[in-house]
């Protein structure tokens, strides 16, 4: 985000003291990108935050970061709707399926609120939240979010979910290379472009409350795919008073606004937020292609540079059949995917389509997880035969 925001009490530069009325010294935090040279946000803390002791963890995702050995070139369907609901929280419930050096991407259906607070020092966390809803607890206020809601977890910011007493279910997008909005909707100066699919108004942003101590001690950090424990004396979250442009926020996929054109547009139109060798992109109920010709149904693609990825949420899937809410699709580069046997020409003369998903586009080839293979439908790369 290009806004930066000012919660809770500052001084009035950055670098110099900040004390309270008797007198006690808050401790400055800077919560830096890309070294020195990316947004940034200062935090002032009432004690030390640097100042953890090692400890040992239970805490980890359900599933391993590692590919299985062989992986014949097909196109994929995997059913996240068979995966059952469990019992742990937010960061033990997360089940890595796809990844790549730039993304991981995971489903979890957790249960329980995290018990500990987390660092993921890989990368940026954005979750789906295909159902359930609940409160982003962080170092920088509280965020709450609902179905249909991207939340957003910047790298390295302390947090912790707590969760409604609903069913979960939320896709995963770890992004290694940082999360941004697309250049193409923004201006010189980072803000959104007038013509851009949404505005800066559209994104829900955390509500500073101040000190908290919830008793918590244990910190999770996730450094290298591995989980440390720490320790601390105090809580963490004893911030006062903050500013900057990096924090989590939350957007509703329905706020984002679809292009529709006189011939079928191309998935770059939907694209939604960027990432290092990916584009996350929302595929939103919308009026069709209105050329007297036209043919609504996406076109055969021969996917030469990048891995294709789907997680379909609810709707009529013009293109597709035998898919469902929780379906996600697989295409790789290097064999062309399109619409199942009949969907092209069927789709001519529709007026408007009700999909909801959520897709990526890929730079470097996705390799799959022992999980994913444990939900794979092995009859979908022969569907496409008529």
């Amino acid at each position: 985000m290009i806004q930066r925001l000012v919660q809770g009490t500052v001084p009035r530069k950055h670098h110099l003291q900040l004390k309270d009325a008797s007198g006690h010294l808050h401790w400055e935090q800077c919560i830096t990108q890309e070294g020195f040279e990316a947004p940034y946000t200062i935090t002032y803390h009432r004690h030390a935050p640097h100042r953890q002791s090692p400890s040992t963890t239970t805490h980890g995702f359900a599933g391993p970061r590692t590919a299985v050995s062989r992986q014949d070139l097909l196109k994929r369907h995997f059913l996240s709707q068979n995966l059952s609901a469990s019992p742990k929280s937010p960061l033990d419930a997360r089940l890595p399926m796809l990844f790549n050096a730039d993304v991981t991407l995971s489903v979890l259906k957790p249960g329980a609120d995290d018990a500990a607070y987390f660092i993921n020092a890989d990368g940026d966390d954005l979750f789906y939240v295909h159902e359930g809803g609940g409160t982003l607890r962080t170092l920088l206020g509280d965020l709450d979010f609902g179905p249909g809601d991207y939340v957003y977890v910047p790298r390295g910011l302390l947090h912790r979910f707590t969760l409604k007493a609903v069913p979960q279910w939320w896709l995963s997008i770890e992004c290694r290379g940082g999360l941004h909005l697309p250049k193409q909707w923004r201006n010189g100066v980072g803000q959104l472009r007038m013509d851009a699919p949404y505005c800066h108004r559209d994104f829900k942003l955390p509500t500073f409350r101040g000190p908290l101590d919830e008793g918590l001690r244990e910190q999770v950090v996730k450094r290298g795919d591995a989980f440390y424990g720490f320790t601390t004396k105090e809580s963490p979250l004893d911030v006062v008073g903050w500013d900057g442009s990096v924090y989590p926020w939350a957007f509703h996929i329905l706020d984002f606004q679809p292009r529709v054109g006189l011939t079928h547009l191309p998935p770059t139109w939907h694209g939604t937020f960027a990432a290092r060798g990916a584009l996350i992109c929302s595929f939103v109920p919308r009026p069709v292609d209105f050329h007297p010709e036209a043919i609504p149904c996406p076109y055969p693609h021969s996917s030469v540079d990048v891995d294709e990825f789907i997680f379909y949420c609810k709707g009529n899937f013009t293109s597709r059949r035998g898919v469902s809410p929780g379906s996600m699709s697989y295409h790789p580069a290097g064999i062309p995917h399109g619409p199942h046997p009949g969907a092209y020409e069927a789709s001519i003369g529709h007026k408007e389509t009700s999909e909801l998903a959520v897709m990526l586009d890929c730079m470097l080839p996705l390799q799959m997880t022992a999980a994913a293979a444990g939900l794979e439908d092995p009859k979908y790369h022969a569907s496409f035969l008529p």
